[in-house]
């Protein structure tokens, strides 16, 4: 069994190594910006090159929320919503909104805007009856239509518990610095905004306003998350394949996609 074994891993080893040169080619890709899809490579360094008064200014929004509210709703789907949420319950836990009071880091949090069922939005606005509330709608553009429809009810629903002047200080955005439908909206509804940065695609952006507001709304620290970053890029940052767990995990991932499709065809 031993030998077996050793076998095994001796064989993966092999292939592994096979993609060395590939590996320290899409390293250049990456690194000098070039190649398919580059105008979207802000998050390659994005823990050191962050606004830091945009930083702050999440802080100072998140501590007023948790101070005015009971529940904070998260409106935006895939990107715009996973990261901040898979973010939350590891660090918080994955019951926590559950948590009494005094054991719960900061307001419950909910998401929507991710499906298009009346059902689950019916039982939202259940939930959250007479309970004090923020939103943070999240979208580049405005139009995707899961959120767009979400936002949509919430908003009438906010000015009409709130009355519009209100609904409007309980109302963050984040989106796109300059241009969309939502970013028109918040300008003209006096809406706080935050930015999406216009190289980092939503798959990318939970170290972006998108992800660390609603984790410091939930008490999490984000000046830790950041530097947790900056660790991550330091340590990620060898085009060694050996030597960077990162693309040694995107190669052995290539691996089975190609086994699985020779085992398929």
């Amino acid at each position: 069994m031993v030998k077996i074994t050793l076998g095994y891993s001796n064989l993966l080893d092999r292939e592994i190594s096979t993609y060395k040169e590939k590996v320290k080619e899409c390293h250049i890709m990456l690194h000098q910006w070039t190649g398919p899809g580059s105008d979207y490579l802000g998050w390659v360094d994005l823990p050191n090159n962050y606004d830091k008064s945009e930083i702050e200014r999440i802080k100072e929004t998140a501590s007023r929320i948790r101070n005015q509210s009971e529940v904070f709703i998260v409106i935006g789907i895939g990107g715009s919503y996973l990261g901040s949420r898979a973010a939350i319950e590891m660090l918080n836990g994955t019951l926590y909104n559950e948590l009494p009071d005094n054991k719960r880091n900061g307001p419950k949090i909910y998401y929507a805007g991710h499906n298009i069922s009346s059902f689950y939005l019916k039982d939202l606005f259940e939930i959250i009856d007479g309970k004090d509330i923020s939103i943070n709608v999240i979208s580049k553009s405005g139009t995707t239509t899961e959120p767009a429809i979400a936002f949509r009810l919430f908003k009438k629903y906010m000015e009409n518990k709130y009355g519009k002047i209100e609904a409007s200080k309980r109302i963050y955005v984040t989106t796109d610095k300059d241009k969309g439908a939502l970013k028109k909206l918040a300008d003209k509804e006096g809406y706080e905004t935050f930015i999406i940065p216009e190289n980092v695609g939503g798959r990318y952006s939970v170290l972006t306003p998108v992800g660390l507001l609603p984790m410091a709304v939930a008490g999490i620290d984000i000046d830790e998350i950041i530097k947790g970053g900056q660790a991550a890029v330091k340590d990620l940052s060898n085009d060694d394949l050996n030597n960077n767990h990162a693309y040694k995990y995107a190669v052995i991932r290539n691996l089975m996609y190609l086994k699985v499709r020779l085992l398929k065809y």
